[in-house]
Protein backbone atom coordinates (compact mmCIF):
# COMPACT_ATOMS: atom_id res chain seq x y z
CA UNK A 1 0.00 0.00 0.00
CA UNK A 2 1.53 3.54 -0.70
CA UNK A 3 1.80 4.93 2.64
CA UNK A 4 3.35 1.34 3.60
CA UNK A 5 6.35 2.60 5.02
CA UNK A 6 5.12 5.51 7.32
CA UNK A 7 5.26 5.75 10.79
CA UNK A 8 2.63 7.78 12.42
CA UNK A 9 1.98 8.61 16.36
CA UNK A 10 -1.82 9.74 16.68
CA UNK A 11 -2.52 11.16 20.27
CA UNK A 12 -5.89 9.88 21.20
CA UNK A 13 -8.91 11.90 20.94
CA UNK A 14 -12.12 12.40 19.76
CA UNK A 15 -13.60 11.80 15.94
CA UNK A 16 -11.26 13.74 13.79
CA UNK A 17 -8.19 12.68 14.86
CA UNK A 18 -8.60 8.95 14.93
CA UNK A 19 -10.42 9.40 11.48
CA UNK A 20 -7.18 11.00 10.16
CA UNK A 21 -5.16 8.22 11.63
CA UNK A 22 -7.76 5.39 9.84
CA UNK A 23 -7.09 6.79 6.83
CA UNK A 24 -3.64 7.16 7.06
CA UNK A 25 -3.67 3.25 8.64
CA UNK A 26 -6.32 1.92 5.65
CA UNK A 27 -3.72 3.08 2.93
CA UNK A 28 -0.47 0.98 4.62
CA UNK A 29 1.10 3.47 7.14
CA UNK A 30 2.08 2.22 10.56
CA UNK A 31 -0.28 4.14 13.13
CA UNK A 32 0.42 3.77 16.70
CA UNK A 33 -2.28 5.69 18.61
CA UNK A 34 -0.83 7.20 22.14
CA UNK A 35 -3.25 6.53 25.15
CA UNK A 36 -3.47 7.88 28.77
CA UNK A 37 -2.97 5.33 31.30
CA UNK A 38 -6.26 4.23 32.97
CA UNK A 39 -8.41 4.27 30.05
CA UNK A 40 -9.01 0.82 28.29
CA UNK A 41 -11.99 0.98 26.33
CA UNK A 42 -11.59 0.78 22.24
CA UNK A 43 -12.36 3.17 20.06
CA UNK A 44 -14.10 2.14 17.08
CA UNK A 45 -11.50 4.26 14.58
CA UNK A 46 -9.03 2.23 16.16
CA UNK A 47 -9.67 -1.08 14.17
CA UNK A 48 -5.79 -1.63 12.17
CA UNK A 49 -4.03 0.46 14.51
CA UNK A 50 -1.43 -0.64 17.39
CA UNK A 51 -2.26 1.08 20.99
CA UNK A 52 0.31 2.36 23.71
CA UNK A 53 -1.20 4.10 27.07
CA UNK A 54 1.63 6.77 28.73
CA UNK A 55 1.50 9.07 31.45
CA UNK A 56 2.67 11.99 30.05
CA UNK A 57 2.14 14.04 32.93
CA UNK A 58 5.34 11.96 33.89
CA UNK A 59 8.57 13.26 32.43
CA UNK A 60 9.92 9.96 32.08
CA UNK A 61 6.82 8.88 29.30
CA UNK A 62 7.39 12.19 28.33
CA UNK A 63 11.14 11.35 27.17
CA UNK A 64 9.85 7.73 26.07
CA UNK A 65 7.35 9.81 23.84
CA UNK A 66 10.07 11.66 22.47
CA UNK A 67 12.17 8.62 21.51
CA UNK A 68 9.28 7.75 19.60
CA UNK A 69 8.87 10.50 17.79
CA UNK A 70 12.66 10.22 16.63
CA UNK A 71 11.79 7.78 14.71
CA UNK A 72 8.29 8.66 13.46
CA UNK A 73 7.15 10.42 10.49
CA UNK A 74 3.74 12.19 11.35
CA UNK A 75 2.68 13.16 14.73
CA UNK A 76 -1.27 14.08 15.07
CA UNK A 77 -1.69 16.38 17.86
CA UNK A 78 -5.77 16.81 18.36
CA UNK A 79 -5.61 19.29 21.62
CA UNK A 80 -6.21 22.97 22.04
CA UNK A 81 -3.54 24.93 21.68
CA UNK A 82 -0.33 25.44 24.10
CA UNK A 83 -1.46 21.92 25.92
CA UNK A 84 1.70 20.24 23.94
CA UNK A 85 4.18 23.15 24.88
CA UNK A 86 3.32 22.90 27.91
CA UNK A 87 4.46 19.46 28.16
CA UNK A 88 7.28 20.26 26.20
CA UNK A 89 6.49 18.30 23.52
CA UNK A 90 5.32 21.02 21.07
CA UNK A 91 6.85 21.73 17.33
CA UNK A 92 9.91 23.20 18.23
CA UNK A 93 10.69 20.66 21.02
CA UNK A 94 10.32 17.69 18.65
CA UNK A 95 11.36 18.67 15.32
CA UNK A 96 15.01 19.79 16.79
CA UNK A 97 15.55 16.11 16.57
CA UNK A 98 13.56 15.03 13.84
CA UNK A 99 13.56 17.83 11.10
CA UNK A 100 11.72 15.33 8.97
CA UNK A 101 9.05 15.22 11.61
CA UNK A 102 5.44 16.46 9.89
CA UNK A 103 3.46 17.73 12.88
CA UNK A 104 -0.49 18.01 12.45
CA UNK A 105 -2.68 19.77 14.60
CA UNK A 106 -6.23 19.48 15.20
CA UNK A 107 -8.11 22.45 16.55
CA UNK A 108 -11.43 24.30 16.67
CA UNK A 109 -15.16 23.35 15.97
CA UNK A 110 -16.88 27.13 15.91
CA UNK A 111 -20.51 27.53 15.72
CA UNK A 112 -20.72 28.49 12.07
CA UNK A 113 -20.41 27.38 9.07
CA UNK A 114 -21.64 25.03 5.90
CA UNK A 115 -24.91 23.92 8.12
CA UNK A 116 -26.14 27.79 8.29
CA UNK A 117 -26.76 26.74 5.06
CA UNK A 118 -29.58 24.80 5.39
CA UNK A 119 -33.01 24.15 6.86
CA UNK A 120 -36.68 24.11 6.80
CA UNK A 121 -38.04 27.38 5.84
CA UNK A 122 -38.70 29.20 9.04
CA UNK A 123 -37.20 26.28 11.22
CA UNK A 124 -33.31 26.51 12.85
CA UNK A 125 -30.37 25.70 10.91
CA UNK A 126 -29.95 21.46 10.56
CA UNK A 127 -28.63 19.84 13.76
CA UNK A 128 -24.14 19.81 13.75
CA UNK A 129 -23.70 15.69 13.13
CA UNK A 130 -20.37 16.25 13.06
CA UNK A 131 -19.60 15.66 9.63
CA UNK A 132 -19.04 18.51 8.13
CA UNK A 133 -16.62 20.25 10.50
CA UNK A 134 -15.07 16.82 12.72
CA UNK A 135 -14.88 14.29 9.80
CA UNK A 136 -14.64 16.27 6.57
CA UNK A 137 -13.76 19.53 7.34
CA UNK A 138 -11.11 18.22 10.08
CA UNK A 139 -10.27 14.50 9.95
CA UNK A 140 -10.03 14.61 5.95
CA UNK A 141 -8.59 18.10 5.85
CA UNK A 142 -5.61 16.95 8.39
CA UNK A 143 -4.77 14.21 6.25
CA UNK A 144 -4.69 16.14 3.42
CA UNK A 145 -2.29 18.34 4.63
CA UNK A 146 -0.36 15.46 6.00
CA UNK A 147 0.06 13.56 2.41
CA UNK A 148 1.14 16.97 0.74
CA UNK A 149 3.88 17.83 3.56
CA UNK A 150 5.02 13.97 2.79
CA UNK A 151 5.24 14.38 -0.66
CA UNK A 152 6.90 17.76 -0.86
CA UNK A 153 9.31 16.90 2.06
CA UNK A 154 11.00 14.10 -0.57
CA UNK A 155 12.73 17.35 -1.96
CA UNK A 156 12.81 19.75 0.71
CA UNK A 157 13.60 16.58 3.17
CA UNK A 158 12.28 18.81 5.99
CA UNK A 159 8.75 18.21 8.11
CA UNK A 160 6.68 20.84 9.15
CA UNK A 161 3.32 21.94 10.98
CA UNK A 162 0.29 21.24 9.63
CA UNK A 163 -2.29 23.88 11.23
CA UNK A 164 -5.94 21.94 10.53
CA UNK A 165 -8.27 24.57 11.52
CA UNK A 166 -12.01 22.21 11.75
CA UNK A 167 -13.94 25.68 10.49
CA UNK A 168 -11.50 26.66 8.22
CA UNK A 169 -11.39 22.99 6.89
CA UNK A 170 -15.18 22.57 6.56
CA UNK A 171 -15.60 25.94 4.86
CA UNK A 172 -13.16 25.23 2.82
CA UNK A 173 -14.94 21.69 1.63
CA UNK A 174 -18.33 23.89 1.24
CA UNK A 175 -15.95 26.61 -1.09
CA UNK A 176 -18.97 25.92 -3.85
CA UNK A 177 -21.62 26.84 -1.51
CA UNK A 178 -19.50 30.14 -0.47
CA UNK A 179 -18.63 31.12 -4.13
CA UNK A 180 -22.13 30.84 -5.29
CA UNK A 181 -23.89 32.99 -3.59
CA UNK A 182 -24.30 35.29 -5.95
CA UNK A 183 -25.49 33.42 -8.63
CA UNK A 184 -29.15 34.75 -9.99
CA UNK A 185 -31.93 32.20 -8.67
CA UNK A 186 -30.06 29.93 -6.56
CA UNK A 187 -29.74 31.88 -3.29
CA UNK A 188 -30.95 35.05 -1.80
CA UNK A 189 -34.28 34.18 -0.33
CA UNK A 190 -34.24 32.91 3.22
CA UNK A 191 -33.11 29.63 4.30
CA UNK A 192 -35.66 26.63 3.12
CA UNK A 193 -36.54 28.77 0.22
CA UNK A 194 -34.11 28.92 -2.26
CA UNK A 195 -33.35 25.80 -4.80
CA UNK A 196 -30.95 23.35 -2.79
CA UNK A 197 -32.20 23.94 0.98
CA UNK A 198 -35.80 22.33 0.24
CA UNK A 199 -37.35 25.40 -1.21
CA UNK A 200 -38.46 23.83 -4.32
CA UNK A 201 -40.74 20.85 -4.89
CA UNK A 202 -38.02 19.30 -7.36
CA UNK A 203 -35.05 19.03 -4.70
CA UNK A 204 -36.23 17.63 -1.86
CA UNK A 205 -37.10 14.47 0.02
CA UNK A 206 -40.77 12.87 0.36
CA UNK A 207 -42.16 10.27 2.68
CA UNK A 208 -43.49 6.48 0.71
CA UNK A 209 -46.51 5.25 1.46
CA UNK A 210 -44.26 2.52 3.88
CA UNK A 211 -43.00 5.10 6.08
CA UNK A 212 -39.87 5.53 4.05
CA UNK A 213 -38.30 8.35 1.68
CA UNK A 214 -37.08 9.30 -1.74
CA UNK A 215 -34.59 11.67 -2.93
CA UNK A 216 -35.69 13.68 -5.69
CA UNK A 217 -32.45 16.15 -7.51
CA UNK A 218 -34.06 16.84 -11.16
CA UNK A 219 -32.49 20.30 -10.91
CA UNK A 220 -31.97 20.37 -14.65
CA UNK A 221 -34.53 21.07 -17.17
CA UNK A 222 -33.68 17.65 -19.18
CA UNK A 223 -33.86 15.55 -15.73
CA UNK A 224 -37.30 17.49 -14.55
CA UNK A 225 -38.84 16.47 -18.02
CA UNK A 226 -38.33 13.00 -17.30
CA UNK A 227 -39.38 13.11 -13.72
CA UNK A 228 -42.22 14.48 -15.37
CA UNK A 229 -42.94 11.65 -17.65
CA UNK A 230 -42.21 8.91 -15.31
CA UNK A 231 -44.94 10.28 -12.69
CA UNK A 232 -47.62 10.90 -15.87
CA UNK A 233 -47.27 14.75 -15.78
CA UNK A 234 -46.85 17.49 -17.59
CA UNK A 235 -44.80 20.80 -17.40
CA UNK A 236 -48.38 22.36 -16.97
CA UNK A 237 -49.90 20.28 -14.19
CA UNK A 238 -46.30 20.32 -12.36
CA UNK A 239 -43.81 23.56 -13.80
CA UNK A 240 -40.92 23.53 -12.45
CA UNK A 241 -39.97 27.19 -11.41
CA UNK A 242 -43.14 28.29 -10.51
CA UNK A 243 -45.65 27.36 -7.71
CA UNK A 244 -42.96 25.90 -5.73
CA UNK A 245 -45.27 25.31 -2.27
CA UNK A 246 -48.39 23.79 -4.38
CA UNK A 247 -46.65 21.45 -6.63
CA UNK A 248 -44.56 20.37 -3.03
CA UNK A 249 -47.93 19.54 -1.94
CA UNK A 250 -48.74 17.79 -4.93
CA UNK A 251 -45.32 15.58 -4.98
CA UNK A 252 -45.83 14.83 -1.15
CA UNK A 253 -49.25 13.58 -1.96
CA UNK A 254 -48.67 11.59 -5.43
CA UNK A 255 -45.41 9.80 -3.25
CA UNK A 256 -47.41 8.84 -0.34
CA UNK A 257 -49.37 6.56 -2.93
CA UNK A 258 -46.78 3.51 -3.54
CA UNK A 259 -43.92 2.05 -1.56
CA UNK A 260 -40.38 3.36 -1.93
CA UNK A 261 -39.87 -0.21 -3.36
CA UNK A 262 -42.45 0.38 -6.04
CA UNK A 263 -41.18 4.29 -6.55
CA UNK A 264 -37.82 2.94 -7.19
CA UNK A 265 -38.81 0.27 -9.61
CA UNK A 266 -40.78 3.17 -11.65
CA UNK A 267 -37.50 5.50 -11.43
CA UNK A 268 -34.52 3.17 -11.86
CA UNK A 269 -32.40 3.31 -14.94
CA UNK A 270 -33.91 6.41 -15.72
CA UNK A 271 -32.10 10.21 -15.42
CA UNK A 272 -35.26 11.47 -13.17
CA UNK A 273 -33.00 11.89 -10.21
CA UNK A 274 -35.13 10.03 -7.94
CA UNK A 275 -33.47 7.66 -5.31
CA UNK A 276 -34.16 5.95 -2.18
CA UNK A 277 -33.42 7.24 0.74
CA UNK A 278 -31.59 4.33 2.81
CA UNK A 279 -30.68 2.79 5.44
CA UNK A 280 -27.18 2.07 6.97
CA UNK A 281 -28.75 -2.11 6.28
CA UNK A 282 -30.11 -0.89 2.76
CA UNK A 283 -26.49 0.43 1.74
CA UNK A 284 -24.73 -2.74 2.24
CA UNK A 285 -27.69 -4.56 -0.34
CA UNK A 286 -27.94 -2.07 -3.02
CA UNK A 287 -27.04 -3.59 -5.94
CA UNK A 288 -24.99 -0.95 -6.72
CA UNK A 289 -22.62 -1.03 -3.54
CA UNK A 290 -23.04 -4.86 -3.92
CA UNK A 291 -21.43 -5.18 -7.39
CA UNK A 292 -18.76 -2.21 -6.63
CA UNK A 293 -17.85 -4.04 -3.03
CA UNK A 294 -18.24 -0.45 -1.76
CA UNK A 295 -19.80 -1.67 2.22
CA UNK A 296 -18.49 -4.49 4.14
CA UNK A 297 -20.49 -6.37 6.81
CA UNK A 298 -18.48 -6.90 10.14
CA UNK A 299 -20.11 -7.92 13.94
CA UNK A 300 -23.53 -6.49 12.05
CA UNK A 301 -21.87 -3.49 11.43
CA UNK A 302 -21.93 -2.12 7.76
CA UNK A 303 -18.45 -0.44 7.06
CA UNK A 304 -17.35 1.78 4.12
CA UNK A 305 -14.20 0.61 2.29
CA UNK A 306 -11.33 3.02 1.85
CA UNK A 307 -11.90 5.89 -0.82
CA UNK A 308 -10.67 6.55 -3.53
CA UNK A 309 -9.37 3.36 -4.89
CA UNK A 310 -5.97 3.11 -6.12
CA UNK A 311 -5.46 0.72 -9.33
CA UNK A 312 -2.14 -0.98 -8.40
CA UNK A 313 -2.33 -0.12 -4.12
CA UNK A 314 -5.49 0.24 -2.96
CA UNK A 315 -6.04 0.82 0.35
CA UNK A 316 -7.17 -1.87 2.81
CA UNK A 317 -9.99 -1.92 5.22
CA UNK A 318 -9.39 -1.96 8.88
CA UNK A 319 -13.10 -3.73 9.37
CA UNK A 320 -11.89 -7.24 9.74
CA UNK A 321 -9.53 -6.11 12.62
CA UNK A 322 -10.68 -5.72 16.18
CA UNK A 323 -9.61 -1.97 17.74
CA UNK A 324 -7.56 -2.40 20.48
CA UNK A 325 -7.95 -1.83 24.22
CA UNK A 326 -6.23 1.68 25.38
CA UNK A 327 -2.61 0.11 25.97
CA UNK A 328 -3.37 -3.06 24.37
CA UNK A 329 0.14 -3.42 22.27
CA UNK A 330 2.61 -0.86 25.22
CA UNK A 331 4.77 -3.68 24.91
CA UNK A 332 5.16 -4.54 21.24
CA UNK A 333 5.12 -0.67 20.08
CA UNK A 334 8.07 -0.11 22.93
CA UNK A 335 10.15 -3.04 21.28
CA UNK A 336 9.59 -1.99 17.71
CA UNK A 337 10.67 1.49 18.72
CA UNK A 338 13.70 0.40 20.08
CA UNK A 339 13.15 0.00 24.22
CA UNK A 340 14.68 -3.02 26.05
CA UNK A 341 12.59 -5.75 28.41
CA UNK A 342 14.35 -4.31 31.52
CA UNK A 343 13.24 -0.65 30.57
CA UNK A 344 9.78 -1.36 29.46
CA UNK A 345 9.32 -3.75 32.86
CA UNK A 346 10.58 -0.43 34.77
CA UNK A 347 8.17 1.43 32.71
CA UNK A 348 5.14 -0.74 33.22
CA UNK A 349 6.25 -1.13 37.04
CA UNK A 350 6.29 2.52 37.59
CA UNK A 351 2.96 3.32 36.23
CA UNK A 352 3.89 5.67 33.78
CA UNK A 353 3.14 3.19 30.67
CA UNK A 354 0.12 0.72 31.01
CA UNK A 355 -0.25 -2.70 29.80
CA UNK A 356 -3.49 -4.04 29.33
CA UNK A 357 -4.36 -7.71 28.53
CA UNK A 358 -7.79 -8.38 26.71
CA UNK A 359 -9.83 -11.21 28.23
CA UNK A 360 -9.83 -14.81 26.84
CA UNK A 361 -13.20 -15.31 28.19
Amino acid sequence: MPLRKIKVLELAGLAPAPFCGMILADFGASVVRVDKTGVSHPDVLAAGKKSISLNLKDKKAVEIFKKMCDQSDVIIDPFRKGVMEKLKLGPSDLMKTNKKLIYARLTGFGQEGLLSFFGRSGDKPLPPVNFAADFAGGGLICALGILLALYERTESKLGQVIDASMVEGAAYVGSWLFRSQNIPGLWGRPRGKNILDSGTHFYDTYETSDGKFLAVGALEPHFYAVLLQKLGMNDEELPQFENFLENKKKLTEIFRSKTQEEWTKIFDGSDACVTPVLTPKNVYQHPHNKERQSFSLENKTVVPKPSPRLSRTPGQSSEKLQSPLAGENSREVLLNYGFDERAINEFIQSGIVQQLHRSKL
